[in-house]
């Protein structure tokens, strides 16, 4: 059976990739979407990106942007960095290419290159890695670094859930009409003391803290079900990723 999976937060955590993907039995059948923010934090960064290469030439991959690859992938082009990346894990990133040799790597440019701001599915569901600002939706009236740093739409769904319920039923808030579902990440779930998926209204977050202490998750959009690593303190027990 074909599925449609997607994929949060990973920040260089490569063996939790690799368990999430056996423990969900992905197969070349099925459609893989990851939530971007694939480096920074633990040590295997390039590895995580060789991994999705790899992926993406057996399976349909759909590859967000998150902000965490703007800053990777404009040092890899240009050489750029700057003191807030250097901080958030970028050290451990430069660090990871360099150890593997992928440095010079064209298909890891390219990589960085061809991410995308936002997807959606012919379902109308809606995937990218931090949220959007517009009334109209993605792609009108937006900035673009909105779509990679944004948090209002989660704190709005939450918002909306938790405090309003019964006048978000007969009217939600503008941005939520445009999609019938919004997958997210770049909020840790870990924020909230849950390291597993959070829905407020019809936004999913499924970036369960792989930065941190918390999982990677890999979520089937049909049915919810889904599958997390072990926690990644313990899959990298020398290192402190981005604690």
């Amino acid at each position: 059976m074909k599925r449609t999976l997607v994929i949060g937060d990973i920040h260089g955590g490569y063996k939790a990739l690799l368990q999430v993907l056996d423990r969900a039995t992905v197969t070349t059948t099925d459609t893989l979407i990851f939530l971007g923010d694939y480096v920074d934090g633990w040590s295997e960064s390039a590895h995580t990106v060789e991994k999705l290469i790899q992926l993406s030439e057996t399976n349909k991959c759909i590859f967000i942007r998150g902000n965490h690859d703007v800053w990777c992938g404009l040092w890899l082009d240009k050489g750029a960095t700057n003191p807030v990346w250097l901080a958030h894990g970028g050290k451990e990133t430069m660090a990871s290419y360099i150890q593997t040799g992928l440095l010079t790597d064209d298909r890891h440019r390219a990589f960085y290159n061809k991410l995308e701001d936002y997807h959606i599915d012919s379902e109308n569901r809606l995937f990218l890695h931090a949220g959007f600002t517009s009334m109209h939706g993605v792609g009108k009236e937006e900035y673009d670094s909105n779509y990679y740093w944004d948090r209002t739409l989660w704190e709005a769904a939450l918002l909306a859930e938790h405090i309003a319920p019964e006048i978000l039923k007969k009217e939600p808030p503008q941005r939520f009409t445009h999609y019938k579902e919004i997958f997210i990440g770049h909020t840790p779930t870990t924020n909230y003391k849950q390291d597993t998926p959070i829905k407020a209204h019809n936004v999913f977050n499924v970036d369960t803290g792989a930065a941190f202490k918390g999982k990677l998750t890999i979520m089937d959009i049909a049915t919810k079900e889904f599958w997390q690593s072990d926690a990644l303190p313990s899959l990298y027990p020398d290192e402190k990723g981005r604690n």
